[in-house]
């Protein structure tokens, strides 16, 4: 009766920092292997330990720029010490026209410009419980200078006043009671009107709603209005 639309659901997650979304995201992935996780592009130089097409695709700064002019990015951003950091729009596209639900963790300047392109894209913010829980993740990780800090905590009240952009807001209170939360938001947007391609009525719908609705109430039984309107065609 009802037909939905074969193509993949955009999945956009953003955060405020320490608030644990790359390890929310990589416990989405292992326990949902169909979802498809864009890899973003990038002009930093690769690290010990990465692998090119995995953790990022690692071109020069040239090649990105040049990127940008082509329009090949659903979005982009240079970080503070002029790295660019982009998420490949044909990639994402493929995808997403194979039945692929696509997760992009971006941040909310990102979000917005893919919002723009994608109206339809699902939009959730992970939160840490608390700032107090932040500040002392920060502080856990000590690789931040008390001036660093301050900064990361301007960043994250910025990024909390963009949350009325975002669909869904999850507290990251507990990693796995964060991913039971998207996994429901996920099921859930499978059953958005605006996912259904078409509805069709089947005959018996048909004739009960013309008995239904209809002037001649001649109390006839409903299998003998079946029959007729099977001998009608």
């Amino acid at each position: 009766m009802i037909k939905q639309k074969k193509n993949g659901n955009l999945i956009v997650i953003s955060g405020t920092t320490c608030a644990g979304k790359g390890t929310v995201i990589d416990t989405l992935l292992e326990r949902n292997p169909d979802l498809a996780l864009s890899i973003s592009y990038t002009s930093r130089p690769i690290r010990d330990g990465e692998t090119n097409g995995k953790e990022y695709y690692f071109i020069s700064k040239d090649e990105f720029e040049e990127k940008i002019k082509n329009g090949d990015f659903l979005e982009y951003a240079k970080s503070h010490r002029e790295d660019y950091y982009g998420t490949p729009k044909k990639e994402v596209q493929e995808m997403l026209d194979k039945g692929k639900d696509v997760v992009l963790e971006i941040n909310v300047d990102g979000a917005k410009y893919v919002k723009e392109m994608f109206p339809e894209v699902l939009l959730i913010f992970i939160m840490a419980p608390s700032m107090e829980e932040v500040k002392r993740r920060i502080k856990e990780r000590g690789k931040e200078s008390p001036k660093q800090i301050i900064e990361r905590f301007k960043s994250a009240y910025r990024e909390i006043n963009e949350i009325p952009q975002y669909n869904y807001v999850v507290i990251n209170d507990k990693v796995e009671n964060a991913v039971d939360k998207i996994e429901a938001i996920l099921k859930a947007s499978k059953c958005q009107v605006d996912r259904i391609e078409e509805i069709s009525v089947e005959s018996e719908e048909e004739i009960l709603h013309e008995f239904l609705i209809g002037e001649d109430f001649d109390n006839k039984p409903m299998s003998e209005r079946i029959e007729e309107k099977s001998n009608e065609n």
